[in-house]
């Protein structure tokens, strides 16, 4: 399969067959580095690695599996390029692209800008462009997240079911690309998903739509509910993670002063304390199968998100859902970059 120069900005802009071709060749990148066999496929190549967010996984994902693939990852924060001064996506696109092989963005915190500035970029330039975690989704997460799921639970999932839910963070507004991702990915491949928040944290009415007709497709089960408990009971997977709350999010978009902006912020913090006791603790867990497994994408806000009795429990994998990240960052660089099909 030559995948040679696409961009991988959502998992919905890629047939099924194509992601299975990426966790195959994560899963032998894997096992190459436990083996400690090179894998020096991208020899000589440049990524540039454009973050306008914190990290830490994804960015040492990136720059550790571009040396171990040959490449080399420039790293840019942009708070200290041009583009804090308003150089534009295109002309961005245009320059990086014609020094480097690839480049990946870091974009999540403002809903309607990330994704479309990653698509601005991608039509400004030939070589691919991935998306590090945009508005809208977290494809090289989710990634990871169904490596994981499928070396715990095997290949053939149907029959199984992941809770996606909301947990308590006594922080602003975090992005809601990672359980976005996650409903309109897991149902792709056979597992049931249950989505489950209070009222007020939908997400975005086109993730819904995508997560309800991949259900669909796939035949299978994609339910709504604000009921942490039934949601948790007799689950496989639960991934519980905070997220903002979207409409409050969008009015702070329209909003131009300082005091507006501190009132919509004390709006946010107000709406996430009535939810305290949205947390994965041991009771929630009891609720799950026996063997179900917990997840999250890290860092998880250890005492109100889980319980440290949790996340450092023996249903816990978060630690070796963070090491996929460094394989499946490698499969798409790998596949994206690499002049001749594996």
């Amino acid at each position: 399969m030559n995948l040679k120069g696409r961009d991988y900005i959502e998992t919905q802009d890629w047939a099924l067959e194509e992601i299975e071709y990426l966790l195959d060749l994560a899963d032998r990148l894997k096992d190459d580095f436990k083996n400690g066999r090179p894998t020096l496929y991208l020899p000589h190549q440049t990524i540039y690695l454009l973050f306008f967010d914190k990290s830490t996984r994804t960015r040492n994902a990136f720059e550790a599996g571009a040396t171990q693939l040959g490449a080399h990852a420039h790293f840019l924060d942009s708070s200290a390029t041009q583009i804090a001064h308003g150089e534009t996506a295109r002309d961005t696109g245009i320059i990086l692209g014609s020094m480097g092989h690839g480049i990946a963005i870091r974009h999540d915190l403002i809903p309607g800008a990330g994704n479309s500035y990653m698509r601005e970029v991608a039509a400004a330039t030939d070589v691919p462009v991935i998306n590090l975690q945009c508005d809208i989704d977290h494809p090289t997460q989710t990634l990871a997240d169904l490596q994981t799921i499928r070396e715990i639970f095997g290949r053939n999932l149907r029959g199984r079911r992941i809770v996606v839910s909301w947990a308590f963070a006594p922080s602003y507004a975090k992005p809601l690309s990672v359980p976005q991702g996650l409903i309109t990915l897991m149902p792709r491949f056979g597992l049931d998903v249950t989505l489950v928040h209070p009222p007020e944290y939908k997400l975005m009415p086109k993730c819904m739509e995508d997560a309800r007709r991949n259900a669909a497709e796939a035949g299978v089960k994609f339910e709504v509910t604000d009921d942490m408990d039934a949601a948790f009971e007799g689950a496989d997977i639960v991934y519980p993670k905070s997220w903002g709350a979207y409409d409050l999010m969008m009015e702070r978009l329209s909003l131009d002063s300082q005091k507006a902006l501190a009132e919509n912020e004390r709006a946010c913090l107000e709406l996430n304390a009535k939810y305290r006791d949205w947390i994965c603790d041991e009771r929630r867990m009891k609720l799950a199968k026996r063997e179900a497994i917990y997840m999250h994408c890290l860092p998880a806000d250890r005492g109100n998100e889980v319980t440290d009795a949790v996340i450092d429990g023996p249903q816990s994998v978060v630690f070796q859902e963070a090491e996929n990240r460094l394989h499946t960052a490698k499969a798409i660089m790998a596949s994206v970059m690499r002049e001749r099909p594996f």
